[in-house]
């Protein structure tokens, strides 16, 4: 079977933010390698387990009966038991100040090369979102550098909701410019941002509202020739400006799922602009 590497937060991530692709891509033969930061078992945020919740800015439910059942059964199951440990697997960018750091550099890129060979296994790579990304996967270097190693021999990479706030700030250590600079891309918009968060697993810390406005991260991260798109208004939101596949938020994770296995199969490369 095909594969396609499947990147989880270890805080807490939104059920149906990989319930819906993950349903997508089981129906079309290709199988999940799950792998998280720290290589712990990824938790669903429980609002994303509860038709009974209402999201503040939407003044409605998000999670059907039916969403709630099935996020709860994988819960449950054991298929995300024991993802890919990220900080074992990829190597750490030693720090400017190391008094061996050339040496460290050149010991982290002999490794990273190394690392990269693995992934030749993997047809493609999706971020999943949900609160928890924010804190251990946006500004973590090894999701930027596995995002990079993706990047670089043309493979397509899928974001969902705050898990596309990784693509603005993967970028090239030299040039330190957005892998998505000139590109279309969509992502929680100022609409959508709650005042009260939906928590982080693990811990009781709630940091209220998302500590940054994704939207505008995203509006600067693609410069003055790439757009981003918020489509508000519209149930969907889904990109495809290859390689990289973006969606808004929930609602979007099934069709997210639909557009990554076209570009894998039918050479899609531009989708929803």
């Amino acid at each position: 079977m095909k594969k396609i590497l499947t990147v989880l937060s270890n805080w807490g991530y939104w059920g149906e933010e990989l319930v819906g692709p993950l349903e997508v891509l089981d129906g079309a033969g290709y199988e999940a390698t799950f792998v998280t930061p720290k290589g712990t078992k990824p938790v669903a945020l429980t609002p994303s387990m509860d038709p009974t919740y209402i999201d503040p800015p939407l003044g409605r439910p998000v999670t059907s009966e039916e969403m709630a059942r099935k996020t709860r059964e994988l819960e449950n199951s054991t298929r995300l038991n024991n993802p890919l440990n990220l900080s074992t697997w990829f190597p750490e960018r030693p720090y400017l100040s190391s008094p061996s750091y050339l040496r460290d550099l050149e010991a982290y890129h002999h490794t990273l090369e190394k690392v990269q060979q693995d992934l030749e296994q993997y047809e493609a790579l999706l971020l999943v979102g949900g609160s928890g990304p924010i804190v251990d996967m946006v500004n973590n270097q090894r999701v930027h550098d596995l995002i990079l190693s993706f990047l670089k021999v043309d493979k397509p990479i899928a974001a969902e909701c705050y898990g596309v706030a990784c693509l603005a700030f993967a970028r090239d250590f030299q040039a330190r410019q957005s892998i998505i600079w000139g590109k279309h891309v969509t992502g929680h918009p100022l609409e959508f941002d709650y005042k009260d968060g939906t928590g982080f697993m693990g811990t009781d810390f709630n940091m209220g509202p998302p500590p940054y406005p994704l939207e505008f991260i995203l509006r600067d991260a693609v410069g003055p020739d790439g757009q981003y798109h918020g489509n508000v208004g519209r149930e969907t939101s889904v990109i495809v400006d290859f390689p990289f596949i973006t969606g808004r938020s929930t609602a979007c994770s099934h069709l997210v799922g639909v557009k990554l296995v076209e570009v894998m199969e039918k050479g899609l490369k531009r989708f929803g602009w």
